[in-house]
């Protein structure tokens, strides 16, 4: 039996490569795990809901951040691509580095085939470690469906959203969120 010896990175490593890399890599307490690429519909549906928030919170004190900025979770030693957060006044950096950021209060997944487990399981645990965040929206790519998880004093609530007909109530900035405009020019086969 042949074994393979993974290479580890220093998050410093990992930081410098970053910032050269044609495409995204998570980190993973020294992994370093490429970020598949998305398709047309995980663009258009991300694309909406960042731009449907960021048109409706202008003007108020939350704001909305797509893809481009790395969350880092210092608890789990993990840095992130959440395809949309929102923060509530200023983010704040991770010791005023411009590409990473600590406290969102909503965070937003599209799902997709390879990472939806994933997503649903291991990264909402890690998400729950950030004292800041208090709502999960998972959005499904191949229906009108979407997962919410909103933090309460007992735990957390699990609400689901079915059709486009649906909005989704979102505490954490009192606003809806029309299913309508989450899928907007996206066609299911």
């Amino acid at each position: 039996m042949i074994s393979t010896i993974k290479r580890r990175y220093t998050l410093d490593e990992y930081r410098a490569l970053e910032e050269k890399a044609e495409g995204r890599s998570e980190y993973r307490d020294g992994e370093i795990i490429p970020m598949p690429g998305g398709t047309l519909k995980h663009s258009r549906i991300s694309g909406n809901i960042f731009a449907f928030l960021k048109f409706l919170l202008r003007d108020t004190q939350f704001e909305p951040i797509n893809s481009d900025l790395r969350l880092w979770i210092p608890e789990h030693r993990r840095g992130v691509y959440p395809d949309v957060m929102i923060f509530k006044g200023e983010p704040q950096l991770n010791n005023d580095r411009l590409d990473e950021v600590l406290n969102p209060i909503l965070i937003v997944e599209v799902l997709s085939p390879s990472t939806a487990d994933y997503d649903r399981q291991n990264k909402f645990r890690i998400y729950r470690s950030i004292p800041s965040f208090s709502e999960y929206l998972l959005v499904e790519q191949d229906e009108a469906f979407v997962e919410r998880y909103s933090k309460q004093t007992q735990g957390w609530l699990f609400n689901e959203f079915k059709g486009l007909e649906e909005s989704i109530s979102l505490d954490s900035v009192g606003m809806e969120l029309p299913m309508a405009e989450i899928y907007r020019g996206v066609v299911f086969e």
